[in-house]
């Protein structure tokens, strides 16, 4: 065939697919109707997708006068994603089919050296998964990966990533890439949280909240109008900052950020000791406190919750969101987010939406799969270079 009617094929390949994806189960009749294409067309466009290993018989459905025809659905496995939430101290990874069913998962610890070493260790973990699922890695076509930090999408570099060592200005997407043989998409652990709980959590609903996530430090992901709210340097949501709850012009504060140096986890163990609280406990010791009633401990969460209700006060009349989500180990305690519900109620005429989140520790690679899938989409229904004819992925042109 001439470039013209490739291209033309390729498109009718593609239109076809994506009416399966969307509406599958479905019938060749049902296809036609849809598509606009002719019987005849569909016949041969069907059997090229089966032969290519797109699409696969799922049953029969009963039509006029005791007639059955049969149904197509996407093979899901014919391409696989990766979904990566790196943390400071644990790096979780999944594969997954088309569908968003996980195949493959495995936790290791990050390793401690950072840089490369890490970059590294991604792409080992990428094989691993790979023969754990009993699959070519060349069956994976992206890979999505939730950084603790920023990524500029302007230079391609990561910035504000204080947790992993020689981290910062990588050219993270290009290096991993390079390593793995597939397109790799990087971003905020904290946006991808958030897309997360927009996939399969409690944003499922909402066309606009944000996830708030507490622990160690303080995040932020936002979703506006069903979109991951980005920035200009990659860095929107980045809340640590936000000039509540101490001095943003004390130097003391520079490096974490004004909100987060008074309620991040070692914040909340010196406000207890100051005030009079027994030494040396952990965050969580000082909830299990308020449980058993301290008044210290009760004191010290109640104070935590009016410096955070100010900052979703703030939040709220920026982005006027459906909801406030809140995870991290902090975040996710009802005994904190009940008394943010409270003081909210104080300073604000129709106080915004509070939840928490039932995702827990995997929000972040749920949403690591979910914006993998995002991206094949992309590649499949959008790029005109991609066949749908059973070119092998490493034979495609990954565009990072």
């Amino acid at each position: 065939m001439n470039d013209t009617s490739s291209t033309a094929r390729q498109t009718t390949l593609r239109t076809v697919m994506r009416a399966v994806w969307d509406q599958g189960p479905i019938s060749r009749a049902e296809l036609a109707r849809v598509t606009g294409l002719s019987k005849q067309t569909m016949s041969e466009v069907v059997r090229e997708l089966e032969e290519g290993g797109w699409l696969r018989e799922t049953g029969r459905t009963q039509g006029n006068v005791g007639r059955s025809a049969v149904n197509y659905e996407i093979n899901a496995r014919r391409t696989l994603v990766l979904g990566v939430d790196l943390g400071g101290t644990k790096i979780r990874a999944a594969l997954a089919d088309m569908a968003g069913s996980i195949v493959s998962e495995t936790v290791e610890t990050t390793d401690p050296r950072g840089g490369m070493h890490v970059i590294d260790q991604i792409a080992r973990l990428s094989t691993t998964l790979a023969e754990g699922a009993g699959v070519d890695t060349r069956t994976i076509r992206v890979g999505v990966v939730g950084i603790p930090g920023a990524f500029n999408p302007r230079t391609k570099r990561l910035i504000m990533v204080p947790n992993i060592a020689d981290f910062e200005q990588l050219a993270f997407e290009k290096e991993l890439g390079a390593r793995v043989g597939f397109q790799i998409v990087a971003g905020n652990d904290v946006n991808m949280a958030a897309k997360g709980e927009q996939w399969l959590g409690e944003g499922r609903s909402s066309d606009s909240f944000v996830f708030v996530a507490l622990g160690t430090g303080i995040g932020m992901g936002i979703i506006n109008e069903r979109k991951i709210v980005r920035g200009a340097r990659g860095a929107a949501g980045e809340v640590s900052t936000l000039p509540i709850g101490a001095d943003p012009y004390d130097a003391r504060t520079f490096k974490s950020g004004a909100l987060e140096s008074a309620i991040g986890s070692a914040a909340i163990c010196a406000r207890y000791e100051c005030l009079g609280g027994q030494p040396n406990l952990s965050v969580r010791d000082i909830f299990d406190r308020v449980v058993q009633e301290d008044p210290i401990a009760i004191a010290t969460i109640d104070e935590v919750a009016r410096t955070l209700a100010q900052s979703v006060l703030a939040v709220a009349a920026v982005l006027d969101p459906e909801k406030i989500i809140f995870g991290g180990s902090v975040g996710a305690r009802a005994e904190l987010v009940d008394r943010v519900v409270h003081h909210l109620a104080r300073c604000m005429p129709d106080p915004v939406d509070c939840t928490i989140s039932r995702l827990g520790s995997r929000a972040g690679l749920f949403g690591t799969i979910a914006t993998a899938l995002d991206r094949l989409r992309e590649i499949l229904f959008e790029v005109p270079t991609l066949a749908l004819d059973g070119t092998p992925a490493s034979e495609v042109e990954h565009r990072v």
